[in-house]
């Protein structure tokens, strides 16, 4: 049991460094884009929507690693209610991002 506990350790801490990397390239790739296009219009908005993808893409990430750690490594009360208290909190951020990025709510249809 400890090996599984020891593997899933690693398995969220690898999710989570997934997620950080998803948004440093992505934050490389927004800025490397607008370097190249900064006189354009709209350059700045676009600059904007990438680095909100990407940061929503590793808050994905960053969450699935917590839960991978809470739940199988230590489940108690205590861990599931900050999980839960991370959870709200990056929920509330990647809906935030996604109204900036798409200008509607995630729940309103498409125009």
């Amino acid at each position: 049991m400890a090996d599984f506990k020891s593997l899933m350790i690693l398995v969220g801490d690898l999710v989570d460094g997934l997620g950080v990397a998803v948004v440093l390239i992505g934050a490389v790739y927004a800025l490397g884009g607008y370097a190249h296009r900064w006189r354009e219009a709209g350059a700045y908005q676009l600059l904007r929507q990438q680095l909100a993808k990407a940061i929503l893409l590793g808050l994905e990430f960053l969450i699935a690693g917590d839960i991978i750690r809470t739940v199988v490594v230590a489940p108690t009360l205590v861990n599931a209610g900050v999980l839960a208290l991370i959870v709200l909190i990056r929920t509330f951020l990647s809906t935030t991002l996604q109204l900036e990025v798409e200008g509607r709510w995630p729940w309103q249809k498409k125009p």
